[in-house]
């Protein structure tokens, strides 16, 4: 196993002490209380155990990244922090106080916001309608449709976002810059954590990175954001802690100076089941033989040594 990249460790703190996010939340790395935290979560839908066990939490200008395969707990895990769930068992906190969410307008209240995959917008209405999409600013009876065109411009400016017109169907915005009006419309109505579901997922190279930058933007402006990704590429170089899941269970929760992001791909691959496929490979012959012989070199490259449900040895 590859030696621990010190240089990646240590928390991010938000630079701009004085907003409002970062004075309600100073983050748990410099002894403040976590804006939201997990102790012991679990989940049942009857017989079915969804999640078990799983401790999470992340404190203001940090980004706790959540990494699983399908079918690992990920959708499940995001019901409850936005409050449409709530845990079976265990206990979960919004800034040190236990809570119990019935709705996300709940959860919402307390400053926990999430930006699903489909975003909640409509496509055909412009940028400015789709940022105050339920939250309309009215003068008199009427909606005071200057006011929104320039405060949506203001805070798609202050997280680095300068659209041409905002008056422009959201349509016709690129995926990334979607994605990062939802992101800036959350913060404007007072999100303290943002939760991102997959955000990165039907996007390419390039508007991946636009999102990650955006992600660190939210990040050094003071907010909590938890990042569900099945991505080690993209969860490494902006998260601060990483949470595995694999079947519902927790098979890792460690902190940037204690993992590395070979190390993080190793485990998310899961030795045991790249094996048992390299085999089956192997066994049909042919290309299928050669492909296995590949497949096992890059297993021996990632240093998977370990199935789900076993963690890297303590450093």
């Amino acid at each position: 196993m590859s030696t621990p990249q010190e240089s990646g460790a240590g928390k991010h703190r938000a630079s701009q002490q004085g907003t409002a996010q970062a004075g309600n939340g100073s983050g748990s790395g410099n002894g403040g209380v976590p804006l939201v935290k997990l102790i012991n979560a679990g989940k049942r839908y009857g017989a079915v155990i969804a999640l078990h066990d799983i401790n999470l939490e992340v404190g203001g200008g940090e980004v706790t990244c959540v990494l699983g395969d399908n079918g690992a707990g990920k959708s499940t895990l995001i019901k409850i922090i936005a409050g449409l769930h709530q845990p079976s068992s265990g206990v979960y906190e919004v800034e040190g106080t236990p809570v119990h969410f019935n709705s996300p307008r709940e959860a919402l209240e307390r400053g926990i916001a999430t930006v699903y995959q489909d975003l909640a917008v409509v496509a055909l209405m412009p940028v400015w309608r789709n940022f105050f999409l339920g939250n309309e600013v009215g003068k008199g009876a009427k909606m005071d449709i200057p006011a929104m065109k320039k405060m949506c411009k203001d805070e798609l400016l202050a997280m680095g976002i300068d659209l041409r017109d905002v008056d422009q169907p959201i349509g016709t915005l690129s995926g990334g810059e979607r994605q990062c009006v939802a992101i800036s419309r959350a913060v404007h109505f007072g999100a303290k954590v943002l939760i991102l579901d997959e955000p990165t997922a039907a996007l390419g190279v390039k508007q991946s990175g636009v999102v990650l930058k955006y992600i660190i933007q939210a990040r050094e402006r003071g907010l909590g954001v938890i990042f569900i990704t099945h991505n080690p590429h993209h969860a490494y170089p902006v998260g601060d802690r990483f949470l595995l899941l694999n079947r519902g269970a927790s098979i890792g929760n460690y902190e940037k100076s204690q993992v590395t992001r070979e190390e993080l791909t190793g485990l998310m691959a899961g030795g045991a089941e790249l094996e048992q496929l390299s085999h089956e490979l192997e066994g049909a012959g042919g290309a299928a033989a050669e492909a296995a012989h590949e497949m096992e070199a890059e297993v021996s490259e990632l240093g998977i040594t370990h199935s789900p449900g076993t963690e890297p040895e303590a450093r």
